[in-house]
């Protein structure tokens, strides 16, 4: 009973520390998404320090994203059954354990093992915050919570490799981790201070068949995702990690339409603004992880950047969406715009800010400066929307299932949009230019001319253009068909409301 009216006392009024509750939760998940991208700046640190080989630095960046895209929805699931405050305190401490962990490792096996148990904490957390959000906000200020909490991501993603750097510039590579651990210290505090308690009131029983299914299932195709530019995307490795993922994956729907109480309701799929924001929210990862993965090459091999340099310079994409969610922007013109026209917009300029580093871009910052800025404007517009369209379309005791998937299909995007417009960078510049080596560096180091130099890099750059093109069209054409199945959505919702 208690359980139940927390549920609805939650779900029915604003709670009156929900601001400052919204501060945490962004707290605990910047933790998370700077783990994300803070490694990367420590490569060199960890293969002199630790002799780790190429292989085991994979394996150190891998085991993190790999053990969390799997277990979301587990994690998710779990949540609402045995309570979104309990497993946000769980997830806190995890992770503070396993960054001591890797901070003190002495080994490369070890600091592996270590991301691995920080992979499990993330995935309890990234699904937890998003369901608190949820049960927190009304309608009416839900959108613009969610819009805060969709900044964070971006604020990770730009303030990751700059602070790896400035801690690697005056400590040593452990420090990278253990600056995490009074951060989940204050988090834990305040999560047990000042979160309510929250779940499922009906106390399903536990679907261990389904997760045990969803978890193999998501890993082995992320697993396959992460695999495939290193080893090749024919490779017997890839594609037995891909075939596997994609079986079991089948065999959990199987399952979860069987089983009478089910960890994810496949009926989910039949609600068109459910599969609306599911294909809008897949696409805008799709662009955003796609063009990040193509910008890094742009701004380093064609316009010459050293990699701190290139960095700095892809913090307007960042410093747009902070700026635009702080101010309210997206949550405003949700409000005035309604849920398709919201998502269609963002995506729009989403694809516009794509299509303007391509052809604006290709010699010079500026035009790419202008299109990271539009591109910012349109995550800022797109992403809360979508996550909120995601959550509204699932019943508030399943709020934690909720932020599993929109976890999953952020994870899926990324992966996809690597996957894919890396493709086709590949396959332009090989078709341009035929040489032997995989990429433009060791193409450039083969070359024997000036001239020869001069081809590769023009050939490499009109691979980048197309590819960022290819990229911009994907983004709008699912902007396109995420609001018009909200749009649809809306109206047989009316419809369904006038009859009764």
């Amino acid at each position: 009973m208690t359980a139940t009216t927390a549920e609805s006392s939650t779900a029915s009024s604003r709670h009156p520390q929900r601001w400052l509750i919204l501060g945490v939760i962004c707290l605990a998940q910047l933790t998370v998404l700077l783990d994300n991208t803070v490694l990367s700046v420590a490569i060199p640190s960890l293969t002199r320090e630790l002799d780790a080989s190429t292989s085991d630095i994979q394996w150190m960046i891998n085991a993190y994203s790999l053990v969390q895209s799997g277990l979301l929805l587990t994690a998710g699931s779990a949540a609402d059954r045995y309570g979104r405050k309990k497993l946000l305190a769980a997830g806190l401490a995890l992770f503070g354990v396993g960054s001591l962990a890797a901070g003190l490792a002495q080994s490369s096996a070890q600091l592996i093992a270590a991301r691995a148990g920080m992979g499990v904490g993330g995935a309890l957390l990234m699904t937890t915050t998003l369901a608190v959000v949820v049960q927190i906000f009304d309608d009416t200020e839900r959108v613009k919570a969610i819009g805060l909490w969709a900044t964070i991501n971006s604020l990770g993603f730009a303030a990751g490799p700059l602070l790896g750097g400035f801690m690697l510039d005056h400590f040593w590579w452990g420090s990278i981790f253990l600056i995490n651990i009074p951060v989940a210290l204050l988090g834990l505090v305040a999560v047990l201070k000042l979160v309510p308690e929250s779940k499922n009131p009906r106390g399903e029983r536990p679907d261990l068949p389904g997760a045990l299914l969803s978890t193999i299932g998501m890993a082995a195709v992320v697993y396959a995702i992460i695999s495939g530019p290193g080893h090749g995307w024919t490779s017997t490795r890839v594609l037995v990690a891909a075939g596997v993922g994609v079986l079991v994956l089948g065999a959990f729907a199987l399952w979860e339409l069987r089983v009478p109480y089910p960890m994810l309701d496949m009926h989910f799929f039949r609600n068109q603004r459910f599969i609306g924001a599911v294909a809008g929210a897949i696409l805008v990862a799709f662009g955003l992880s796609g063009s990040l993965f193509l910008l890094t090459q742009h701004l380093q091999f064609v316009l010459g950047y050293e990699p701190l340099e290139a960095g700095l310079r892809t913090a307007p994409l960042a410093v747009t969406i902070v700026a635009l969610n702080l101010a309210g922007v997206g949550a405003k013109l949700h409000a005035k715009m309604g849920t398709p026209l919201t998502i269609a917009s963002g995506m729009s300029l989403l694809a516009a800010g794509l299509a303007a580093i391509a052809l604006l871009g290709g010699d010079n910052y500026n035009g790419l400066l202008l299109g990271l800025i539009v591109m910012g404007a349109g995550i800022a517009l797109a992403m809360p929307a979508m996550a909120n369209a995601i959550m509204s379309a699932i019943p508030p005791e399943k709020a934690g299932v909720g932020a599993g998937i929109n976890g999953t299909l952020a994870e899926f995007g990324n992966g996809l949009g690597v996957a894919v417009l890396g493709a086709v960078l590949n396959s332009r510049f090989a078709a341009l230019v035929a040489v032997p080596a995989a990429s433009f560096p060791a193409a450039m180091a083969a070359a024997g001319s000036t001239g020869e130099r001069e081809r590769i890099a023009d050939a490499f750059s009109a691979g980048l253009e197309t590819s960022q093109l290819v990229g911009a069209a994907a983004v709008f054409a699912g902007g396109v068909l995420a609001a018009a199945l909200l749009r649809r959505a809306e109206r047989a919702d009316s419809v369904g409301k006038t009859a009764a």
